[in-house]
C-alpha cells in the first residue's frame, strides 16, 4: 500500500467516526443511561409488529359503513374521488361501489364495531386502539412497505426495528434486539404474494450490528447456527478467539467501526448457539397456551407459530419484533381470501394480547398490527355480492394498537361515508412511528443519525406528531 492510499484511507475513516461521534453525543444528552432511568419516563419496553403486507381492506373488517348496502354498484361521486391518483388497475375504468359482505358487531364494553371475520380479536375489543385514520402517500407495494417499516418510500433508510436498537440499546445479551419472523404458511393469500426484502428491516446507514436479524421457517432458525460436524463449542470457541485477535489488530490499525461490529456480532453468534435453541424449543408450554393459538400453531413457520415465538423473545427481552404475513393483495376473490387470511391471524393475534397479559408483559410491550395502505370502496374483478375485489388505496385505512400505554376500547380517526377520505384525525405513518418512539421514552426529533449533510431522523423532515388522544 502506498502512503498517499494510507492517508487517504486515514481521513475517511476519521470523517466517518466523527460523524458517529456526534450522532453518540447528541443521543446521550437525551437518553437514560440505565434501565431504571428508562423506565421511570417511558411507557413501553418492547414492540411486536404485526405487519399485514399486502394491505388488508379495512371497509371488511374495521371501518363499518351500513349505508354502502344502497349503493351497490354505483358510481363513486366525483366529490368523494375529486381526481385523486388510482392505480394503473383502475385507470379509465368505471369506479363502481361494492359494500362488503361480511356483517359487522359491536364488540366488548367498548361497542368496537369489528367484521365477524374476527371472532377472537372481538373478545379482545376492549383492549384495542382501532385507528381507523392511518393514510400515508405511497400507492404501489413496493414503496409503500419500505416506508412503513423505514419512514421513506426509497431504499436506503434505517428501520424502525434498527432505529430503536441503536437509540435504546440491548436489554438481553444473548438474542438480538432486532428480530425478524415471516410466516411461510397462510390459507387465503393464494394470489398477489409479493416478495420481502431485507432493507424492510436493514440498519441503511445506521452501524450494521443494528440491523434484523430474520429468523428462517425450516432448519436452524438462523443460518450457521449449527457447528459443523467434527466441530464442537470448544473448538468454535478457538476458532472465534483467533479471528477475534486478527479483526481486533485490523481495527487498531485502521479504526473502521464495523470491523468493531463484527468482533461483537461474531460473539453474539456464539452466544446464540445457545439461547436460540432454548427460545424456539416449544416444548415448556402447556397445552392450554398453545391451543389458545390455535391449530397451526404446531406448524413451524405459521403465523400461529411465530406469534408464540414473539411472546417468548419478549420474556427474553428482545426490544423489537417485527411479524409479517403476505397474502392481502386481493384484487379478486375477495372474501374468499380474506376468510383464510383471517382465519391465520384472527385467534392467534388475541391470544398473543391474551398471554402477555397473563404475564404481567402487556404493559410494557406495544403491538401494533396494520399494512402499508388500504383498499378501495369500489370493487374490482367479477363485481357480485359475494365475489368481488378491492384495489390499492393509500388515503385512508385501518389498524390496531394494545399494550404498551395505549387507551384501549377506543377507535380514533373517522372517514367519509364510503370510506375514502379522512374526515377526522388522520393520522400519517411517521405520525405512528413518533408514537412508538415517545411510547418507548424517545423524542423523535431528537433521535438522529448525521449521514450524507442530514441529520437522519426515523420521522423524516415533514412535521410529525405524537397521537397523544390514544395514550392512556
Amino acid at each position: 500500500m502506498n502512503q498517499t492510499f494510507l492517508d487517504e484511507l486515514a481521513r475517511r475513516q476519521f470523517l466517518k467516526a466523527s460523524g458517529m461521534g456526534l450522532g453518540a453525543t447528541a443521543l446521550g444528552s437525551l437518553l437514560p443511561q440505565n434501565a431504571v432511568a428508562q423506565a421511570k419516563i417511558s411507557k413501553a419496553k418492547h414492540v411486536i409488529f404485526l405487519f399485514m403486507a399486502g394491505a388488508p381492506s379495512q371497509v371488511d373488517l374495521f371501518d363499518h359503513k351500513p349505508d354502502l348496502e344502497n349503493q351497490f354498484k354505483q358510481p363513486l361521486p366525483e366529490s368523494i374521488s375529486n381526481g385523486q391518483r388510482v392505480t394503473a388497475m383502475t385507470r379509465g375504468k368505471e369506479q363502481l361501489v361494492v359494500p362488503t359482505m361480511f356483517k359487522f358487531n359491536r364488540s366488548g364494553e367498548s361497542g368496537i364495531w369489528m367484521s365477524e371475520l374476527l371472532p377472537h380479536l372481538q373478545k379482545q375489543a376492549d383492549r384495542l386502539c382501532i385507528v381507523k385514520s392511518f393514510n400515508t402517500n405511497a400507492i404501489n407495494h413496493d414503496p409503500a412497505k419500505t416506508y412503513f417499516c423505514t419512514g421513506s418510500e426509497l431504499p436506503g433508510k434505517a428501520s424502525m426495528g434498527s432505529w430503536l436498537s441503536y437509540g435504546l440499546g440491548a436489554i438481553n445479551k444473548d438474542l438480538p434486539d432486532f428480530i425478524v419472523l415471516n410466516s411461510a404458511f397462510w390459507t387465503g393469500g393464494t394470489r398477489n404474494v409479493q416478495g420481502l426484502y431485507s432493507r424492510l428491516w436493514g440498519s441503511g446507514f445506521l452501524p450494521s450490528q443494528h440491523q434484523g436479524v430474520k429468523f428462517q421457517t425450516n432448519g436452524d432458525p438462523v443460518l450457521f447456527l449449527s457447528n459443523p460436524q467434527g466441530v464442537n463449542a470448544q473448538v468454535r470457541r478457538r476458532m472465534l478467539d483467533a479471528a477475534g485477535a486478527l479483526n481486533q489488530k485490523h481495527l487498531d490499525e485502521i479504526g473502521d467501526q464495523e470491523i468493531a461490529t463484527t468482533i461483537s456480532q461474531q460473539e453474539m453468534a456464539f452466544r446464540m448457539q445457545a439461547s436460540v435453541p432454548e427460545l424456539t424449543d416449544l416444548s415448556s408450554e402447556s397445552q392450554d397456551v398453545m391451543d389458545a393459538y390455535g391449530p397451526e400453531v404446531q406448524k413451524n413457520g405459521s403465523f400461529a407459530r411465530n406469534c408464540l415465538l414473539a411472546r417468548r423473545m419478549i420474556e427474553r427481552g428482545v426490544r423489537f419484533v417485527q411479524l409479517f404475513h403476505r397474502g392481502w393483495d386481493h384484487h379478486s376473490i375477495l372474501p374468499k381470501q380474506l376468510r383464510g387470511q383471517t382465519y391465520d391471524v384472527d385467534q392467534p393475534s388475541a391470544a398473543l394480547i391474551e398471554d402477555l397479559a397473563a404475564r404481567g408483559l402487556l404493559e410494557d410491550t406495544l403491538i401494533v398490527f396494520a399494512g402499508e395502505f388500504g383498499r378501495t370502496v369500489y370493487g374490482q374483478g367479477k363485481l357480485a355480492r359475494d365475489d368481488y375485489g378491492r384495489d390499492h388505496h393509500p388515503r385512508c385505512f385501518s389498524g390496531w394498537l394494545a399494550g404498551g400505554g395505549i387507551k384501549g376500547g377506543i377507535s380514533y380517526g373517522e372517514t367519509d361515508d364510503f370510506s375514502y377520505n379522512v374526515v377526522k384525525n388522520p393520522v400519517a405513518v411517521r405520525d405512528l412511528h413518533a408514537t412508538l418512539l415517545h411510547q418507548l421514552g424517545v423524542d423523535h426529533q431528537k433521535l438522529i443519525f448525521p449521514f450524507q449533510g442530514l441529520d437522519q431522523k426515523l420521522t423524516g423532515v415533514e412535521p410529525a406528531r405524537v397521537i397523544s388522544e390514544i395514550l392512556a
